[in-house]
């Protein structure tokens, strides 16, 4: 498949719960030791990585690998979706950046150097 579903984010107001929520209900190893305690998921046989986070409001959003960022919310736009948030870099990170389908749905695309296997 091109562009594949390559990480998800589960966002709720508590993350730290929500976390702990994740590893004790599907025996997910989630480490949240960084400095914005983002809680990463890593991928496991044929899954995919995410992470689980505290943020203002509950929810989940997919992200997908795309070679240009910029001409992906190009498309999108032309087909009835609205950029959510331009394109961002955290550094050592991800490039990113997110739209609402027609439906309102948020999707993330990102971007990196060398796409996952």
């Amino acid at each position: 498949m091109p562009n594949p579903v390559v990480h998800f984010d589960i966002a709720g107001t508590d993350g730290p719960a929500l976390q702990a929520f994740y590893a004790a209900a599907f025996g997910w190893t989630v480490n949240a030791d960084n400095p914005m305690q983002y809680g990463l998921v890593e991928a496991q046989g044929t899954g995919i990585g995410g992470g689980i986070e505290g943020a203002d409001a509950a929810g989940v959003t997919v992200y997908i690998e795309v070679d240009d960022l910029q001409a992906y919310l190009d498309r999108v736009e032309s087909l009835g979706g609205t950029t959510v948030q331009g394109i961002t870099t955290i550094p050592g990170m991800v490039t990113m950046a997110l739209f609402a389908d027609p439906e309102g749905n948020v999707i993330g695309l990102v971007h990196s150097e060398t796409p996952p296997a």
